[in-house]
């Protein structure tokens, strides 16, 4: 059994059990989280797609901890004008286990 979900606006394929990281969530470490926003659901009666979304399904998620993703550099400059700029940034992620997919 699997799911479609959306959250943090990209799409995932989960599994219960599976872990993966999603755009930072507001829950503290160790809560449970609910994905209410359930794109399709594939099943032992088949696949269901929502218009957009499936009626009554939930995913249920257990946040396993928070963290900063790998440093990226952002460097922009203008040739011979003296003009350099270096920026660098790391995006927040929360980690996430699937627990239970309710269709």
């Amino acid at each position: 059994m699997y799911a479609i979900i959306k959250t943090g606006g990209k799409q995932y394929r989960v599994q219960e059990g599976d872990v993966l990281r999603v755009e930072k969530l507001d829950a503290d470490e160790g809560q449970t989280f609910e994905f209410d926003e359930v794109l399709a659901v594939s099943g032992e009666e088949g696949l269901t797609v929502g218009t957009p979304n499936v009626e009554g399904a939930k995913v249920e998620a257990r946040v396993l901890n928070h963290g900063k993703g790998k440093k990226i550099i952002i460097y922009k400059y203008k040739p011979k004008k003296n003009y350099r700029k270096k920026q660098g940034h790391r995006q927040p992620f929360t980690e996430v286990q699937i627990t239970k997919i309710n269709a």
